[in-house]
């Protein structure tokens, strides 16, 4: 059996997740993912690793899919509930998807592929019928799950994750952040990030601690959760932070004083996803006493650094790498650099990824020859902890807690009748940490960017369109005919 399930069996009494006003034990969650196996394998002995896609909002339901996938030795895919069809599709195609199980919610989403041979939609209330069957023995280096993300090309990539590696993930964070079986989280975060997914909803449950719900962020009612007295923990992107922040402010004197008491009685809070602005964290310590502990990671290797739960929390750092975690800072030819000199950051250890499916050569190409994964990412070691410093390349855009690629928006917006050609950059923002803005060169004299943004609702997720436009005859470029990115900035 696999550990986390049997670490559920030790707490079978006590409340696992509350969601859409009801709270679920854990031994509700393990009955209720044994029926979604023991449906999803219709008598079989065994998924065999069969990629399993689902379309199933933050809460109970989505918790017991991707359990009884795993339980009947499938690799869950999670779908994100925001995304419009077309990128859907592509994370059904790539991943070779037979199967998808779908919230009554979103069935509408999936109408149109339910004519697509070979694909099967199932409602979930099909797999959540009580039925019981034997469930096969998952060894950890069987496949798990696949989540997709931008890296450093235009479309999506599945980076995919032995159960091994998730129990890697996990255990590293429950020991570095002192998870207990009394904690209690709210669980905010899209669920096809490994943010929500494994640091906030498994690290709950591998602790025999509480996970709540919410499906999408309200400031008020995250201040209201606070408020209870019921929280422990809690884990944000920097965006959440500055709207909290603003929601506060716009409190009475009263108000502010028991928002502010109420969350100086949480144990921890965390920030990730995206570089948390020291003016944010500053702020975040004045209303509420807590210095948000920093963390750095990525979907292909979980977490790899984080400030001290203990000790001392650097504003601006991501702190030291976490335990079992290798790091070293290599130059642009794979040799680790001098002190105090900046270098790519490149990992080792159980908690990296195992591969892009079914692309060898970019999963060639993410690892050095000895072994090291490159994460793309520049950093310094300045008085014992690490900084990150940027990314080493300008086409990803990290906004709101998303890593989001240039590349595959300009590919979208070149589809558009009146735009020639395009390019996209991430500008500053305080409160999101980068916004998008794209360069657009047409033949005509002007362009209606409301109506682009329009257009781009239809084939790109919400995030993915860009805030700032401008219109230029041509697209800066070097020698080389390649976009000057840099140039492009100051055109904004």
């Amino acid at each position: 059996m696999i550990e986390l399930f049997q670490k559920a069996n030790l707490h079978k009494d006590r409340p696992a997740i509350v969601s859409n006003g009801n709270t679920y034990s854990y031994e509700d969650l393990l009955v209720r993912s044994s029926a979604v196996a023991a449906n999803l394998l219709n008598k079989a002995s065994d998924l065999n690793q069969a990629r399993i896609a689902f379309l199933v909002p933050p809460s109970f339901e989505y918790t017991a899919v991707q359990w009884g996938i795993w339980a009947a030795g499938g690799i869950a895919v999670p779908l994100c509930v925001q995304h419009p069809l077309p990128s859907m599709e592509y994370v059904i195609e790539d991943s070779g998807s037979k199967v998808i199980i779908v919230h009554k919610d979103y069935q509408h989403v999936l109408q149109p592929l339910e004519s697509r041979p070979g694909l099967s939609i199932i409602p979930l209330e099909e797999v959540f019928k009580m039925n019981s069957s034997p469930l096969p023995d998952i060894d950890l280096h069987r496949r798990a799950m696949m989540l997709y993300t931008s890296g450093t090309t235009n479309k999506p990539k599945g980076v995919v994750t032995t159960h091994g590696i998730i129990q890697s993930q996990i255990t590293t964070l429950v020991e570095a952040w002192e998870w207990q079986k009394d904690d209690y989280i709210l669980n905010i975060l899209p669920l096809h990030h490994v943010h929500g997914i494994i640091n906030v909803l498994s690290c709950a449950l591998w602790s025999g601690a509480c996970c709540e719900f919410h499906a999408k962020f309200e400031a008020k009612e995250v201040w209201s959760a606070i408020l209870s007295g019921r929280m422990t923990l809690f884990m944000a992107v920097p965006t959440i932070y500055y709207k909290l922040i603003n929601y506060w402010e716009g409190k009475n004197k009263k108000d502010r004083l028991l928002m502010s008491e109420a969350a100086s009685k949480l144990r921890l809070m965390v920030s990730g996803s995206a570089a948390l602005p020291v003016p944010v964290l500053e702020k975040w310590k004045s209303i509420t006493g807590h210095t948000l502990l920093e963390r750095y990671g990525m979907t292909e290797i979980g977490m790899g650094l984080s400030n001290s739960y203990r000790k001392e929390r650097r504003p601006g750092y991501v702190g030291n790498p976490l335990p079992g975690v290798e790091l070293r800072l290599a130059d642009n030819d794979n040799n680790p650099v001098d002190k105090d000199k900046p270098g790519e950051i490149q990992i080792k250890g159980p908690c990296v990824f195992k591969e892009y499916w079914q692309k060898e050569e970019a999963t060639r190409e993410a690892f050095t020859k000895d072994g090291w994964f490159r994460t793309g990412d520049i950093a310094i070691l300045h008085n014992g902890m690490y900084k990150i410093l940027g990314r080493d390349s300008v086409d990803i855009i990290k906004s709101g807690g998303y890593k989001i690629s240039a590349l595959e928006i300009e590919d979208v917006l070149r589809g558009h009748k009146d735009i020639k050609d395009s390019a996209v950059i991430g500008l500053e923002d305080e409160e999101w940490g980068q916004v998008v803005a794209a360069c657009l060169v047409s033949g005509q004299k002007a362009l209606d960017f409301d109506e682009i943004s329009k257009w781009l609702r239809a084939r790109l997720p919400a995030y993915k369109i860009p805030r700032k436009y401008i219109l230029q005859r041509k697209l800066p470029r070097n020698v080389l005919g390649k976009v000057t990115k840099n140039e492009l900035k100051s055109l904004f």
